[in-house]
């Protein structure tokens, strides 16, 4: 058995943060932070969070959940997902206190999350290895484009919207306006919040400009998880077919897993525990050394 979970709190440039170890083996060399994404706190979508610590747990691996500034049980203003670096700063160096055999931390991030961890990861020589599920990449252009790639093409071939669209009452004019509006913004043609130049490819946001160069700014493995039922997911396919992107994800360090039946947050126990099960075996693959001091195997999760 792994040793109980333990509250924590630590500062963070004058806020109190607050989060949850779930300690592993007292000599483990590798642990796990989760970031978590907005507007979760550090339990997660149906608990996802807690019950990931307590299978990482089971078998060596420390975990630390916490809440960044403005988010649960934390001190401080709301940052946002892309101003967070203080706060993920400030858990490792929490984490490595409360368990100095520490040597290496891989980050585990959810959505904006994920983003986030790939803002991070290069600037900090703790962290090892990257988490990244169903990053969020989103700009006007590439949820226009997942729409029209996940959504109406899958439709066309549908009999039943056919059906709704001649005899249910819809307005052909209206369906055929909303559908050229929604062409024009997957063109880039139309104005965008994201900046992005006016007939740029999707990937050519500031946001997703940035995850690509924290990407390949960082040199660890990285385990990539994409949902198939998640517009988030099927935004981040949309958004990294440039040729710079391709060749990072094609590295022999990046290991993509997609789960195509699972939605945004996992929210069943078979597609739960499927990404504890591949985030523990990869992680162990890696970093071998917890594997011995832990008794317990394939932990149900539930």
């Amino acid at each position: 058995m792994s040793a109980p979970v333990q509250a924590v709190g630590f500062d963070c440039e004058g806020s109190r943060l607050a989060g949850v170890l779930h300690p592993g083996v007292p000599d483990a060399s590798t642990g796990v932070l989760v970031v978590v994404g907005g507007p979760q706190y550090r339990v997660g979508s149906h608990r996802q969070f807690v019950l990931l610590g307590r299978a990482l747990a089971a078998r060596g691996v420390p975990v630390l959940r916490f809440d960044y500034r403005g988010l649960g049980d934390s001190q401080g203003e709301f940052r946002g997902f892309e101003d967070i670096e203080g706060d993920v700063r400030a858990a490792i160096d929490e984490f490595f206190r409360r368990a100095p055999g520490l040597r290496r931390v891989v980050l585990w991030g959810l959505c904006d999350a994920a983003s986030a961890a790939l803002f991070y990861a290069a600037r900090d020589t703790r962290v090892a290895g990257l988490v990244l599920l169903n990053p969020w990449v989103r700009s006007q252009q590439t949820i226009a484009q997942a729409y029209l790639r996940s959504y109406y093409l899958r439709r066309i071939f549908d009999p039943r919207a056919w059906r709704d669209l001649l005899f249910g009452g819809k307005s052909l004019r209206a369906v055929v306006g909303s559908f050229a509006r929604l062409v024009g913004e997957a063109r880039g043609t139309t104005p965008d919040e994201t900046h992005a130049p006016a007939g740029a490819p999707a990937g050519d946001s500031p946001l997703v400009r940035r995850m690509q160069h924290g990407f390949a700014a960082f040199a660890g493995p990285v385990l990539l998880v994409l949902s198939g039922d998640d517009i988030t997911a099927a935004e981040f396919r949309t958004a990294t077919t440039s040729s710079e992107w391709r060749r990072l994800l094609e590295e022999r360090r990046v290991t993509t897993c997609p789960l195509d039946a699972a939605d945004h947050t996992f929210s069943s126990r078979a597609w739960r525990d499927q990404v504890a099960t591949w985030t523990s075996d990869w992680l162990l693959r890696h970093w071998p050394a917890n594997e011995a001091a832990s008794s317990v195997r394939g932990a149900n999760v539930a």
